[in-house]
């Protein structure tokens, strides 16, 4: 299959865009809807280990994001209140010598602005934009996408990236229920250079406490310091990414925190909060000619940083499929077969995470210590990342 080949996607983000990209550049004809009214910049900072740079880098886009990506040198752990720090891993040079591509750190607009703009440039009229999915049909080889206000489409195949609440996704399967975790999330950012030399240091840092964990890296080509403060609080039910706070409330949820932390705090423009929320990876995510990709399958919690990733080697691993395969249906199988048990393990190993960044042990000084010197312990440590970052979606063997 290629240029004969009709493709809808429903969802513009990073995973749609990645899957459309794909596509276009192997000859399908692609048409993405969005339901927003215009692609604005939205979100913070994402980060992008081995096995996310070496699809970007496969599609391209390489050049472009060289500006904007914060190439870091090493991850580290600090204590809550005494700052106390281990080095997690190596980045910069060591990514590439280890797993063949760089770890990157970046604004999530400035991925998105670059798929977008070279989708644009294989297809200008790609992206539909106030353009909401609302369900399909499907029959005689052909799929029917219905928007929600009453216009139709038709295609060969359609995918679903329209989210965590994808509605697409509601209508071929039980959505998996969502669990409150108990904890709220802070995000923002702050200037770099409103902060102190400390903090300006190229690393991406997990900062592990008895009820909350804060993480911290640079993005924008050093320009910015992305902040996300996890805390635990059961009355905060919102998933909302735009949902404001202020700088007082953020702050009295890190009581007790290192200064750094409230120096971090005092300099962001805007502190944003969400609740987090964990729902069961779905067992099948295939319909005839109908898929999902990214959150719409396998929305994660943040602890591994590869909710992103995933929905990115999805698009690429979807396109070499239906490029491989004469019949669509076989394309779709094998491109959920490939994907359905690393991206569920991910899932359950960001669970993990969750337990082990907050950990009543981290409330005593001493019992702190010794809990952080055994669970990233360095051998614990490759057993926990390197398979993540070896996996390449660029060379994974297809046979459909």
């Amino acid at each position: 299959m290629s240029d004969s080949t009709e493709v809808m996607i429903a969802g513009a983000g990073i995973g749609g865009l990645t899957a459309a990209l794909a596509l276009l550049q192997r000859g399908f004809d692609v048409t993405v809807f969005e339901q927003a009214p215009e692609l604005k910049e939205l979100g913070a900072g994402i980060q992008i280990a081995a096995n996310g740079s070496r699809v970007l880098i496969e599609l391209g886009l390489e050049d472009e994001l060289a500006p904007i990506v914060c190439d870091a040198a090493a991850k580290e752990v600090r204590i809550w209140n005494t700052g106390q720090r281990w080095k997690l891993f190596d980045l910069g040079q060591d990514s590439v010598r280890r797993f063949g591509a760089p770890y990157w750190m970046v604004h999530r607009g400035d991925l998105h602005r670059v798929l977008y703009e070279a989708v644009k440039r294989l297809k200008p009229d790609a992206v539909v934009l106030n353009a909401r999915a609302a369900g399909f049909t499907q029959g005689d080889g052909r799929v029917t996408l219905t928007l929600e206000d009453g216009r139709s489409f038709e295609a060969d195949v359609l995918i679903g990236c329209d989210g965590v609440h994808s509605r697409l996704r509601s209508q071929m399967f039980s959505s998996p229920q969502a669990r409150f975790t108990g904890l709220m999330a802070w995000r923002g950012l702050a200037p770099m250079d409103r902060l102190s030399p400390e903090l300006q240091r190229p690393v991406g840092t997990n900062w592990v406490g008895p009820g909350g964990h804060v993480i911290t890296y640079p993005i924008r080509g050093n320009e910015l310091l992305n902040f996300v403060g996890l805390t635990e609080n059961r009355e905060w039910k919102s998933e909302s990414w735009t949902e404001a706070g202020t700088i007082e409330e953020c702050k009295a949820d890190f009581a007790g925190w290192h200064p750094l932390i409230h120096e971090i705090i005092d300099t962001l423009d805007t502190p944003f909060r969400w609740a987090l929320v964990e729902r069961e990876p779905l067992p099948k995510w295939t319909e005839g000619r109908v898929t999902l990709l990214g959150d719409a399958c396998h929305p994660t919690l943040p602890f591994l940083a590869q909710g992103a990733i995933m929905a990115i080697e999805d698009g690429l691993i979807l396109a070499r499929c239906l490029e491989a395969a004469d019949d669509p249906e076989v394309a779709l199988q094998t491109y959920e077969g490939l994907r359905n048990e690393r991206t569920a393990a991910i899932v359950r190993g960001s669970q993990a995470n969750l337990h082990r960044f907050h950990n009543q042990a981290l409330a005593d000084p001493v019992g702190a210590v010794e809990y952080v010197e055994r669970e990233w312990e360095p051998e614990k440590v490759r057993m926990r990342y390197d398979w993540l970052f070896e996996y390449d979606a660029t060379q994974l063997q297809i046979s459909a």
